[in-house]
């Protein structure tokens, strides 16, 4: 049964998207993470069950990485639902270190993508369901300027000064 709840956080209220698991830290997986007016963002739907008590765990987590305290999550993810580029593509965001940043050019690198797959990389890094968790907002351009972002540019550039990384231009 998927389960949801909603997070108000220094982005704006986030919705949590889940399914039970009994592997994961507080029996829930996370499906999905989104913010508000993201590009692609999922919206709750007929037959969801609400239940905070189900994100304690993530929501915990989640808190404690605003506060400053929590560098990286320990949150199982459900199976991904993305083609194999694309989950190639999100095993190498969770690969980028907290407080850093690296280009879709890299990105591309670490995968074995040809530079001519910078933009099917980048629409990869887009459908990622899983924002701020996922670390989507690390990967920045080449030239080190805010590039791309589903929840929007200013949400990224908080997120990168939260994490110590000095604001790159828009």
């Amino acid at each position: 049964m998927t389960v949801y709840t909603m997070l108000d956080s220094p982005l704006g209220e986030l919705l949590l998207v889940g399914e039970a698991s009994a592997s994961a830290p507080g029996g829930t997986a996370l499906a999905s993470l989104s913010m508000p007016e993201q590009k692609g963002g999922v919206a709750v739907r007929d037959g969801w069950r609400q239940d905070p008590d189900a994100f304690a765990e993530i929501v915990r987590q989640l808190r404690a990485y605003f506060d400053g305290t929590l560098t990286r999550f320990d949150i199982e993810f459900t199976a991904d639902r993305g083609t194999d580029f694309q989950r190639r593509v999100w095993a190498a965001l969770e690969e980028i270190p907290y407080g850093t940043t690296t280009s879709y050019g890299k990105v591309a690198q670490r995968i074995g993508a040809s530079p001519a797959a910078v933009r099917a990389l980048g629409t990869a890094i887009g459908a990622n369901p899983l924002l701020l968790v996922r670390p989507c907002h690390r990967v920045i351009g080449a030239n080190g300027t805010l590039a791309g972002y589903a929840a929007g540019l200013e949400r990224k550039r908080l997120l990168l000064v939260h994490e110590g990384v000095a604001a790159p231009a828009a």
